[in-house]
């Protein structure tokens, strides 16, 4: 009983400390400020956006992105290799608009590179501007978005930008699901710290916006040095400030709306291609993983209701500390003030089996079936 009470206070004392630790760093995780007047000087800006069977979603993208107040603007749609319409629905606004939006084709994939990887580093070639955004296609941008994202870059001085947008969600078990697996991230990838440029370990970038110079994604050696990292738009980021550049990452959440999926299921197919690259494709960290999880986020709820006395009151104390750092981050980073902590463990466990179960099939298939081609796993490791 004392190695449980033991135990237990360990529990406490590391959400306590999380709780403090984050509640102060998040003080340094800015929102982009809404640009209210036009900037002296807007340099030209090149958007890419990779797509590969987006018939539904590209048209919304490719409508608010037209609308944008940036004068200065390209828009590039890598059409890569669909099989549905997204080159015709792709070409229909190229037409409407000639001056901004160009498509180009992608008709088969080169050995050695991820289709996606490849497609933004085919929109890089056709690219014009200074300045360059990666974007995917199905997000919805507020029309001063670019205008103050740019705005914001210059006036820091930043190589870097991006921005953590409003991910839209349509029941509660994926909100739920996306809350957590998010807010697992940030304890690991601590948020405020590519903002601190003291430092050039701790780099971040999410593919919905990542605005770069030119030069600095030159310097980083483009996507060519990432052929083959499913988790390109975080080891951009990550390259980026151990590079010694200049990186900011903002909350986006008023600028930016992404439906990231549209089912809890559709997650969990969708993040086997991703999660265990995540984790340097390791057993070992896999299974540091599930024993953390399982220990700091379910076993304080079973303990509760199991155990009585100092042990209980240790966990209790434990749970609540833990729901503040979740609510700090739904409610401040996300903006979704939501009740979906409460029923926490329930989200560990289903993350858990999302996270244990991309990586078993990535092993048992010997790879990753992304957008319709198979990746094998030996090429996956050896590009990572």
């Amino acid at each position: 009983m004392i190695a449980l009470k033991a135990l237990a206070a360990i529990i406490a004392v590391y959400w306590f400390f999380t709780l403090i630790y984050h509640a102060y760093g998040l003080r340094k995780l800015p929102k982009l400020p809404r640009i209210k007047d036009p900037p002296d000087e807007e340099p030209p800006v090149s958007v890419i956006i990779a797509a590969r069977n987006e018939q539904e979603a590209i048209g919304k993208t490719l409508d608010s992105l037209t609308k944008q107040s940036y004068p200065n603007l390209e828009i590039i749609v890598v059409n890569d290799r669909s099989t549905d319409r997204t080159g015709d629905v792709a070409e229909q606004w190229q037409t409407a608009h000639p001056a901004k939006v160009r498509v180009v084709h992608i008709e088969t994939l080169p050995e050695g590179w991820l289709g996606k990887n490849h497609a933004m580093y085919t929109g890089y070639r056709h690219a014009q501007g200074n300045l360059l955004l990666f974007t995917d296609a199905d997000v919805a941008f507020h029309p001063d978005t670019i205008r103050s994202a740019v705005d914001y870059m210059r006036r820091h001085q930043a190589d870097h930008l991006s921005l953590i947008p409003c991910f839209v969600t349509r029941s509660f078990w994926l909100r739920g699901f996306v809350h957590f697996f998010a807010t697992t991230l940030y304890l690991n990838k601590h948020p405020w710290k590519p903002n601190d440029d003291r430092q050039t370990k701790e780099g971040i970038g999410i593919g919905a916006f990542m605005l770069l110079t030119r030069d600095a994604y030159e310097r980083i050696g483009t996507h060519k040095r990432l052929k083959l990292t499913p988790d390109d738009d975080l080891q951009l980021g990550i390259r980026i400030k151990r590079a010694g550049l200049k990186q900011r990452y903002l909350i986006g959440t008023g600028h930016l709306r992404v439906e990231w999926y549209p089912s809890l299921s559709a997650a969990a197919r969708g993040l086997e291609k991703n999660i265990f690259a995540g984790i340097n494709y390791s057993l070992p960290v896999l299974f540091f993983v599930i024993f953390a999880v399982l220990l700091f986020h379910v076993f304080p709820y079973i303990g509760v209701l199991a155990f009585g006395g100092w042990t209980r009151l240790a966990l209790g104390l434990a749970i609540l500390f833990m729901l503040g750092v979740y609510f700090l981050y739904t409610v401040r980073v996300s903006g979704d003030k939501t009740p979906d902590p409460l029923v926490l463990p329930l989200h560990a466990v289903v993350y858990l089996f999302i996270f244990a179960r991309a990586c078993v099939l990535t092993m048992k298939r010997g790879g990753i079936c992304w957008r319709d081609t198979f990746y094998r796993l030996e090429d996956l490791r050896r590009g990572n």
